[in-house]
């Protein structure tokens, strides 16, 4: 009696050292400042675009040429002048590459296109697309490059759809079965997502993002529930349900990035299957941790129970947090 006792104490602290652990660190982390810095180009006539440069570090505030244009583009005075081609081609920014710091460039088109990206010293550059139609498949190659590459970094940067899947993967111990639930969750997010981004389908971003984190935590209480409940039965209807959710969550993100007026669909498709790759990785790296785990001959009985506590109670806070901020 007196060592179950014990267990169940030890579970209790590391739940609460758990969650104690990211409220404290979340006020910490907000409070630590960052240098920002902002190059925006909002097009006023056909080609030419007015160009505002802002910097909070110290080291970059006489950078009198912050960024390399395309060869058809000329920069006088404080406008840039691309024009019958307009501003289509690479951006570069030398002085970036291998630090640390980062710019954000936002592009203002006529017609009211936007294209947003965060630029640093992995890679010191962007690819305004614009090729024409009659360039036939060559437009591929940079879109399926950057929009892989922005859905491997959402999926694999976003803890809370991370948390859904590990919550998924406890939850649903035959592979098949897993299998099965991954896949539905995929269909689902593919359609929300792709049906946004076309604007067929409109939420309020902080009602989409408050609902999500909601889900994480009923998925974490089917965890703890007995294997008689509609999730262990059918996890593939649950993690359906589910995705639709998360779906207008990943094209929240994309919208804010942006995409290529020319190339949407591509731009759609290669940000899916970079989100697919991502959450595969996830997946597998969640499996050999957890084949590891059950190998381990000293492996607390209540582990999983306690992680699966912590994951719930943090994403309670995040949809305290998030309903709040939505009403506020």
């Amino acid at each position: 009696m007196t060592r179950e006792c014990g267990r169940r104490f030890r579970s209790v602290l590391f739940v609460l050292g758990v969650v104690l652990g990211s409220v404290l660190a979340a006020p910490l982390a907000t409070a630590h400042s960052f240098d920002t810095s902002t190059l925006k180009l909002t097009e006023v006539s056909a080609g030419r675009f007015a160009v505002q440069w802002q910097t909070t570090a110290k080291t970059l505030q006489g950078l009198r040429e912050p960024a390399r244009y395309p060869a058809a583009c000329r920069r006088r005075d404080s406008d840039l002048d691309c024009g019958s081609a307009g501003l289509v081609g690479a951006i570069e920014f030398p002085w970036l590459r291998g630090g640390q710091s980062r710019v954000t460039v936002l592009i203002d088109w006529l017609d009211g296109s936007r294209l947003l990206r965060v630029v640093d010293g992995s890679s010191p550059s962007l690819t305004v697309y614009g090729i024409p139609k009659a360039a036939g498949l060559r437009f591929l190659e940079p879109v399926a490059r950057d929009y892989t590459r922005l859905g491997i970094e959402h999926i694999l940067t976003g803890f809370d759809h991370l948390m859904f899947v590990l919550a998924i993967t406890i939850l649903v111990r035959d592979r098949k079965a897993l299998l099965l639930a991954v896949t539905a969750f995929t269909l689902a997010h593919s359609l929300t997502l792709a049906a946004t981004v076309l604007g067929l389908l409109r939420l309020p971003s902080a009602a989409v993002e408050t609902t999500i984190a909601l889900s994480i935590v009923l998925a974490c209480a089917e965890c703890l529930r007995p294997p008689d409940s509609l999730a262990h039965r059918a996890p593939w209807l649950v993690t359906f349900a589910f995705g639709l959710l998360h779906g207008m969550g990943f094209a929240s993100a994309l919208l804010e990035t942006g995409l290529p007026a020319e190339h949407v669909p591509s731009a759609l498709l290669f940000f899916n299957v970079g989100v697919e790759l991502g959450q595969l990785t996830a997946i597998a790296v969640f499996l050999a941790v957890g084949w590891v785990v059950t190998r381990m001959q000293r492996r607390p009985a209540w582990l999983t129970r306690a992680f699966v506590y912590a994951m719930g109670v943090t994403a309670a806070y995040w949809s305290l947090d998030r309903g709040l901020a939505m009403f506020g």
